[in-house]
């Protein structure tokens, strides 16, 4: 994945997604579920690259981290429960779709136990 529209085109092929723009600033392009409103994708340009934020599970947010450069703690979220990823070709395609799909994940929403 190169540019924003590869990120939101994949994020929005999974059912119960949608693209928004909250914020006055267009740079942000927000992906969130239609079911709970929530977000698990915020894709905006930063230092002249695109960057993608994503919530991960707290356990394995480090493990990205320290395999990939491009992958840091999230700007302006949860530095322990979100990654940005900047998309400079060092993070292979396959693995920022993980990434991408386990944001999707654990965001959505939960079923209840009867």
């Amino acid at each position: 994945m190169k540019t924003r529209q590869d990120v939101i085109d994949f994020c929005l092929s999974f059912d119960d997604s949608y693209e928004d723009y909250p914020f006055d600033d267009f740079n942000w392009t927000v992906m969130r579920h239609k079911s709970n409103k929530k977000m698990f994708a915020a894709i905006y340009e930063h230092m002249g690259k695109i960057w993608v934020n994503v919530k991960c599970d707290p356990n394995i947010s480090h493990l990205w981290r320290s395999t990939y450069e491009s992958v840091v703690p999230a700007y302006h979220m949860n530095k322990f429960h979100w990654n940005s990823i900047i998309l400079d070709s060092s993070v292979p395609t396959c693995d920022i779709k993980i990434m991408i799909d386990d944001s999707f994940e654990l965001t959505k929403s939960k079923k209840r136990k009867v």
